[in-house]
């Protein structure tokens, strides 16, 4: 948690005593007991997120190796996002290619 948040961020997790004390690390965690009103309202892109990920990654890849995992999903990721790019696809497109490694 160190390395990947920054200590003024404020996280948002649901009450799972799996965490380690988050609080130490973050400028304010706050946790929220999931019920079912909350998996409707609050959660409710997160898991048409995921199942959608699950489709897409079972659809177009019939026999995914953990190895590739990663890549997959940030493909999932890159498309999910673009959908906001509009106009500014073409634009997006170009430097993405000009700052590729």
């Amino acid at each position: 948690i160190k390395e990947s948040i920054d200590n003024q961020s404020i996280v948002f997790t649901d009450k799972s005593t799996s965490y380690v004390d988050i609080s130490d690390f973050v400028e304010l965690h706050i946790t929220e007991k999931s019920d079912k009103e909350t998996t409707n309202e609050t959660l409710k892109w997160v898991h048409i997120t995921i199942s959608n990920a699950k489709r897409n990654l079972l659809g177009n890849y019939h026999k995914i190796k953990r190895k590739y995992l990663q890549l997959y999903l940030n493909e999932f990721i890159y498309k999910l996002n673009r959908r906001y790019f509009g106009d500014k696809l073409f634009e997006r497109l170009i430097i993405a290619n000009i700052t590729a490694v």
